[in-house]
């Protein structure tokens, strides 16, 4: 019987793919529940969202109609963590049930100054390139140049929105405990990831891995470990 769904947001360019190898790890109460992004996946034929608050909106409404009463919690991964961040603050201000847990993964707190430079603005050509250079992106994508061109409006997409994202401080903390989840490698400091702690009124916890942004693809059997005994001691039941 399903008690808990953990909705994954992906990072820029991801699917829900990214998280379909978590399934097989979870203890039998927790449900895997991918977020469907537009222009991706089951949704390929659908728009690119204009901007981070239409996602918001979107995935709003998804985790509403396939919450069904359960207790739920979020994972996201980069990008994926800035939407879970602001989609806790649209369910706080809907009244909605509020999530138990949210895993921060990849990502600075927001209110930590970013790079000024805007990659989505970028000629195709040299996007690629500087895509290639962040690393994470599948060997077969980045030699098939028909298919990354294809992939390219998706990815740009999701640059525009997190890099036009503006910080605005909130009047209220999260209300719930939050894990932050960092590579080693990751081009962050210890502060980025620290400064997480003072966006949540309840626990905070931080973990490091080997390896760069996406050391979320080589551990999983770790991740979904600190997900099963985190969202364990979230139960309100």
């Amino acid at each position: 019987m399903i008690e808990m769904k953990l909705f994954c947001l992906p990072y820029a360019g991801g699917s829900e793919s990214a998280f379909y190898s978590w399934k097989g790890h979870m203890q039998p109460d927790i449900e895997i529940c991918p977020i469907q992004l537009k222009g991706r996946g089951r949704r390929f034929n659908e728009p690119c969202y204009e901007s981070l608050e239409e996602a918001v909106q979107d995935i709003f409404e998804q985790v509403q109609a396939e919450r069904k009463g359960d207790d739920y919690a979020l994972f996201g991964h980069s990008m994926g963590s800035l939407l879970a961040y602001e989609l806790y603050y649209q369910m706080s201000g809907a009244g909605a049930e509020k999530p138990v847990h949210i895993f921060f993964s990849g990502y600075k707190a927001p209110n930590r100054i970013r790079k000024k430079e805007k990659l989505h603005t970028l000629p195709n050509p040299i996007f690629k390139k500087k895509i290639v250079e962040l690393g994470g992106t599948p060997e077969e994508l980045i030699n098939h140049k028909e298919l990354f061109e294809l992939f390219i409006p998706i990815l740009k997409s999701d640059f525009k929105m997190v890099e036009n994202y503006i910080y605005q401080e909130r009047n209220s903390k999260i209300d719930c405990d939050i894990t932050v989840l960092n590579g080693k490698e990751d081009a962050m400091s210890k502060e980025d990831v620290s400064d997480w702690k003072h966006h949540t009124s309840g626990h905070f916890t931080a973990y490091y891995f080997e390896g760069n942004h996406f050391f979320l693809h080589h551990h999983v059997e770790k991740i979904t470990g600190i997900i099963n005994h985190s969202l364990t001691a979230s139960r309100t039941f």
